[in-house]
């Protein structure tokens, strides 16, 4: 008989997941020891001046600013000024947009989250319903609320938006044009139709093959010599418009990698099956297909979200632009706003697109249903 064995340990308390994470082997407990005393070096000082030392209040320079420098803070302070961000927060939201309809955009904002909430849980009924609401319904009722000039609200020109705004609202636009056109472009480029595969290639290695900031160039100055007389199109209209296209053509390689590594036999049991190419690509290969590549569409949206800083080229200010744009305000210029303006704004960006990768991460293991027993 085999003598008695031990209880099982507790693989779920704090010692034990410190135990296998941290100090499994020798290698391991130098390492965490290193990072341990990485932090201990870095985080006292950082924690000092974002919040300690920080100006959290005041209406100019002088509160961010030493005795020597014109203002009230002791010589050699060092801290962040969070009263730049405060004074500034309508800008860095609305930019020039009027104060007296912030409730315009405001709305909006909550109208999206409404909306978009349950389109993101996987659970949530009338999935076509909400889509339609979302990517259909909610950007005429956008337009219609934040640029104004029916039912009795005030016309505001596309030039007075920026901020966060203009940064949300482009990344919209660019995601849900990009992901269907992207995936027209790519069974484009695999088509057997030589007009279609010929069109769909010039367009993907044309416009991949250029920088986002030519891509704005040309559809900000060089789109109206083309146009006819008279004609003319808003500038923010050809930015969401060049957004959304450079976009659709990285997405079409994407979702072509997915496609070409879906196996033979799936386009054959379709076949038997007497289905046409249409059904075969919406009901079986398309989902297996974006399924595969969920990390590659994210980190594209991710990078979306970041390259829309880039419309400051044609004279547009989205978040880091109207950011920038305050440093030369000569009643907040002191040596810590420049700084500080942009931690936020790196802060923000992080926010959201850690926010786009963890729900990546949510949907790939939701969706990681093809191994598990």
């Amino acid at each position: 008989m085999l003598g008695q064995s031990a209880a099982p340990e507790n693989t779920h308390s704090i010692a034990s997941w410190t135990r296998a994470n941290l100090l499994a082997t020798p290698k391991d407990i130098v390492l965490t020891i290193i990072a341990i005393a990485l932090l201990v070096w870095a985080l006292p000082p950082l924690v000092d001046w974002l919040f300690i030392n920080a100006a959290w209040t005041g209406t100019g320079r002088e509160a961010c600013a030493t005795v020597a420098q014109g203002g009230i803070r002791p010589e050699g302070w060092s801290g962040a000024c969070w009263a730049f961000v405060g004074a500034k927060f309508d800008q860095i939201l609305f930019g020039r947009y009027p104060d007296a309809q912030f409730w315009r955009p405001i709305l909006v904002f909550v109208l999206f989250t409404i909306l978009l909430i349950p389109m993101l849980m996987p659970s949530a009924p009338k999935k076509g319903l909400n889509a339609v609401l979302l990517f259909f319904v909610l950007p005429i009722v956008s337009f219609v609320l934040i640029y104004g000039g029916y039912f009795g609200l005030p016309r505001v020109e596309t030039a007075d938006w920026g901020g966060l705004m203009i940064t949300l609202i482009l990344s919209f636009f660019g995601i849900a044009v990009s992901l269907p056109l992207g995936i027209l472009l790519a069974l484009g480029r695999r088509s057997k139709m030589p007009v279609i595969r010929m069109l769909s290639v010039i367009f993907i290695e044309v416009v991949r093959g250029v920088p986002l900031i030519t891509v704005l160039f040309m559809a900000s100055v060089m789109l109206p010599l083309f146009l006819p007389q008279g004609w003319t199109f808003d500038k923010f209209l050809r930015a969401v418009i060049g957004v959304s296209l450079f976009t659709s053509a990285y997405m079409a390689e994407v979702i072509r990698g997915g496609l070409q590594a879906m196996p033979k036999g799936q386009f054959e049991g379709a076949a038997s099956l007497g289905l046409s190419y249409w059904q075969t690509m919406r009901l079986i290969i398309l989902p297996q297909a974006i399924k595969l590549v969920i990390p590659s569409i994210v980190n594209i949206f991710i990078s979306i979200f970041k390259d829309t800083s880039l419309v400051s080229i044609i004279g547009m200010f989205d978040l880091l632009g109207i950011i920038k744009f305050n440093f030369s305000d000569a009643s907040w210029a002191s040596p810590m706003t420049p700084l500080t303006g942009l931690v936020f704004a790196g802060f923000v960006f992080w926010l959201f697109c850690f926010g786009m990768s963890r729900y990546s991460d949510f949907m790939e293991r939701h969706l990681d249903t093809g191994h598990k027993r």
